[in-house]
């Protein structure tokens, strides 16, 4: 069984009020997710976007997750992940503070030890149905009154 998810985040002003979105692809049949947040960054609401397209995932399978973030899918593509875990969530051994995100990276590592999940980059704003919805998702659900 394999599942397609595709994700984005936004963000009005970073930090600021953002929104993320999911849209999961399965069998013909598609769900879309998204939420917002107050005052988040932009780099968090595409974190939370995967995390979410994950979470609401109920049984094991294969995941392949389009993303237009480099910083998500890089992390995972080029080991930056696995560093960072060794590492306890730093850049480097002796580094005294977590990486940017660390709440998040945790999480989203451990959802991808449940499923068989490959990262693929697409370019944003382009001509990618699925990414050009989850950005109108997820601006939508930037939190009324803060829209882009």
């Amino acid at each position: 069984m394999k599942v397609i998810i595709y994700t984005d985040g936004a963000c009005s002003g970073n930090p600021g009020a953002g929104g993320w979105a999911a849209i999961l692809m399965y069998g013909g049949r598609q769900k879309e997710i998204s939420g917002g947040e107050e005052m988040t960054t932009n780099n968090r609401m595409e974190l939370q976007a995967a995390i979410e397209g994950l979470k609401a995932l109920k049984k094991p399978c294969e995941v392949e997750l389009y993303s237009d973030s480099a910083y998500l899918v890089n992390a995972f593509n080029l080991g930056w992940i696995d560093k960072w875990r060794r590492y306890g969530w730093r850049k480097t051994p002796n580094a005294t503070e977590l990486i940017k995100n660390s709440d998040q990276w945790e999480e989203l590592y451990e959802l991808t030890q449940k499923y068989n999940t490959t990262f693929v980059k697409v370019k944003g704003h382009s001509d990618n149905e699925y990414n050009n919805r989850c950005d109108k998702l997820a601006v939508a659900a930037i939190p009324k009154n803060l829209h882009l």
